[in-house]
């Protein structure tokens, strides 16, 4: 059975929803000093070296068995947004947003043994329509802190919708995790039948 280093509600309703078995267990890793100690590379580098992280961490623990890590991450103009440490921070993150085009990065890696075996990285584009102080102010009244835990301040599946004029990408990257791909590579490995 598949092992999904994450406690993501995205995540685990992705592959619930897709029909695979799966035992969720969150990695503790430390996504900031990852981040740091890579220095200043390309959002794509930094999504596929935490998803990596995170799957080795609990492959490592779990002798023989596949470990699926994922993360996101959103840049805007060249600047990369993290999960908001606050409401007050949230908010800065949606004025930035405010009129221009999100790129949310989202990557996958499965290892076995603490080895990767497999790695995607896949990209949507979210144009954000100008959001207004009143807009910001109630969407985060309604949306707090529910979307505490999610790059770019929103969740598609609810009112985050409300966010965007487009959105270009797979549903499933936009959702957190290049799903399509994922599965492809759980048939590669044996995990699910082909």
């Amino acid at each position: 059975m598949l092992v999904l280093a994450s406690q993501s509600g995205s995540r685990k309703a992705m592959l619930k929803a897709a029909g695979v078995a799966f035992e969720a267990c969150p990695a503790h890793v430390d996504e900031r000093t990852i981040e740091a100690a890579l220095g200043d590379v390309s959002p794509e580098t930094v999504a596929l070296a935490l998803a990596e992280a995170k799957a080795m961490a609990v492959s490592r623990d779990r002798s023989g068995r596949l470990v699926l890590g994922s993360d996101s991450l959103v840049e805007v103009e060249g600047q990369r947004f993290d999960k908001p440490a606050s409401r007050d921070n949230a908010a800065q993150h949606l004025r930035f947003f405010s009129g221009r085009t999100m790129r949310l990065h989202s990557a996958a890696a499965l290892a076995r043994d603490g080895v990767v075996v497999w790695r995607h990285h896949a990209v949507a584009q979210l144009a954000v329509r100008p959001l207004s102080e009143s807009f910001i102010a109630s969407y985060l009244a309604a949306e707090w802190p529910a979307v505490a835990g999610c790059v770019g301040v929103f969740r598609i599946e609810g009112l985050g919708v409300q966010l965007f004029e487009s959105i270009a990408g797979d549903h499933f990257t936009v959702l957190g995790m290049p799903l399509l791909p994922v599965l492809g590579a759980l048939r590669q490995q044996g995990e699910m039948a082909a």
